[in-house]
């Protein structure tokens, strides 16, 4: 057993260490500099089932660290929702075949709404339908998933989650995200005492 369990995870780190690290990253983060931070804007994050669990996890983790964020159902979106949209927003958009039917029309609906909205798209898919909507395309690598039987979204989940850090992180750093802006966001529980504690410190 424990030796399945290190092969599980030499599968996992091999896929983190093999995704494409391209001038792509650096577009997509200055386009969220740009829309959210300079033309006060939001991130716009989208993805159906396993991928969109990814994609709310990644609004609130930016929403936390000083970069507003929301989660946008792509079934939703077509019921209504689709008006949280404004003028500036930037949209993250994810599906690892590229193909998802819903997410490839939210694509067309929000430039129904506003032509001129960017879209940074991650993906498994480099040549869908998906990604060739992209401004900013970053690609995973399409690792073989770990499941056994090939089909549970497991490794590129992994990497999704690890190319949403990247991007929360980076942004981080270009808006010089301090300890004490962290803990104006932090009220409650451990993050907020320890955030607090070390901008006193500063």
């Amino acid at each position: 057993m424990n030796q399945e369990i290190q092969e599980i995870l030499k599968h996992e780190a091999e896929a983190v260490l093999n995704i494409p690290v391209t001038d792509q990253f650096e577009k997509a983060i200055d386009m969220i500099v740009e829309q959210v931070h300079k033309k006060k804007g939001k991130l716009v994050t989208s993805g159906m089932g396993k991928a969109g669990q990814i994609a709310l996890n990644i609004a609130t983790t930016f929403s936390s660290t000083g970069t507003p964020s929301v989660f946008l159902h792509p079934s939703e979106a077509q019921h209504g929702d689709l008006g949280l949209i404004q003028p500036n927003d930037i949209m993250l958009l994810i599906s690892n075949s590229g193909k998802t039917r819903e997410i490839v029309e939210l694509v067309s609906l929000a430039r129904g709404l506003y032509p001129s909205i960017k879209f940074i798209v991650i993906t498994g898919n480099a040549d869908s339908l998906l990604a060739v909507e992209a401004d900013a395309l970053l690609y995973t690598g399409n690792p073989k998933e770990v499941c056994t039987l090939g089909l549970t979204p497991t490794t590129s989940t992994t990497i999704m989650t690890v190319i949403g850090d990247i991007l929360v992180v980076s942004t981080m750093k270009k808006i010089h995200f301090t300890n004490e802006e962290y803990a104006k966001r932090h009220h409650g529980g451990y993050l907020g005492e320890k955030s607090r504690e070390q901008s006193k410190k500063v």
